[in-house]
């Protein structure tokens, strides 16, 4: 009876790997990596949210924030003002000017390094670099 209830736990567990928030249900993921991230990024309306699908040992908000960030913006072709949420799941708010989001549904899946020489450190130590993006 035990292996039962793991049973249902663990495929519990399962279902919930993945699964975007309440307000990105039914729309379309586009994967995306960003300097060793991978995100699941969805798109509606002015809010972007970024899902990391990947294992990473320990990792802190702070660099994930900014590579969320990246692959929102570069998802949905806007500028993202603020990116909230946790290692695994982020929001991001977005700018995208007079227009809506410029959203490719088709967007082939990019894997995106850091140029080398070009980081940046600027107000409150947040840092700046620029990214090199490739069809994974």
């Amino acid at each position: 009876m035990i292996r039962f209830y793991l049973s249902i736990a663990a495929v519990a567990g399962l279902m919930g790997y993945n699964t975007p928030g309440p307000y990105f249900r039914g729309v379309p993921a586009t994967r995306i990596t960003v300097a060793g991230s991978t995100f699941d990024v969805r798109v509606r309306g002015r809010l972007a949210e970024a899902q990391r699908i990947n294992p990473e040992y320990a990792p802190r908000f702070g660099p994930i924030r900014l590579r969320a960030g990246f692959a929102m913006a570069e998802v949905s072709g806007c500028k993202v003002k603020e990116v909230r949420g946790d290692q695994a799941l982020a929001t991001g708010l977005l700018d995208c000017g007079e227009g809506g989001p410029k959203v490719r549904p088709g967007l082939d899946p990019l894997d995106c390094i850091p140029v080398r020489g070009t980081q940046t450190t600027g107000f409150a130590d947040l840092v700046s670099v620029d990214l090199d993006c490739y069809p994974a």
